[in-house]
């Protein structure tokens, strides 16, 4: 399926058609073993907007770009050791140390590495391109920041 390209077609014409998940807004879903102290993290660690619950019981929070909805979490309630060892989930940031700051000022505590391939200096990891600081979730689950650098 195709659909004109829209206001998330960045970089092509309007009549220009484009396939639908281009296009689409993206729901990202966590397990939790416990619901009530995830939605608590979520809302109250990493400021996001509490958007309620689906009929089929995942607590859901809005992901905003500007003055628009864009994509969302679902918190879906599952038994302890779901959880992936990798990351699930990045955000990304225009200003790496500020959010790091501001978010360890709310509780949250990042996680530094240091093995082949991968360092980090004050909990940030300088890469090609990229700064990246990893924390994980009242779940286990492993988040991340990333801000773009350079050119």
């Amino acid at each position: 399926m195709t659909v004109s390209a829209g206001r998330r077609g960045a970089g092509r014409r309007s009549d220009e058609e484009v396939p639908v998940l281009t296009t689409s807004h993206t729901t990202t879903i966590l397990p939790v073993a416990d619901v009530e102290r995830a939605t608590h993290f979520y809302a109250e660690a990493l400021g996001l907007a509490d958007a309620g619950t689906s009929p089929d019981g995942m607590h859901l929070f809005r992901i905003a770009d500007g003055e628009r909805e864009c994509d969302m979490i679902a918190l879906r309630p599952a038994e302890p050791g779901a959880q992936s060892e990798h990351t699930v989930l990045s955000f990304e940031v225009p200003d790496i140390r500020r959010e790091i700051s501001d978010l360890e000022r709310r509780g949250v505590r990042f996680q530094d590495y240091d093995m082949p391939g991968l360092r980090t200096r004050d909990h940030i990891a300088d890469m090609q391109g990229e700064k990246a600081a990893w924390f994980v979730d009242t779940e286990g689950n492993i988040l991340c920041l990333h801000q773009h650098v350079g050119g």
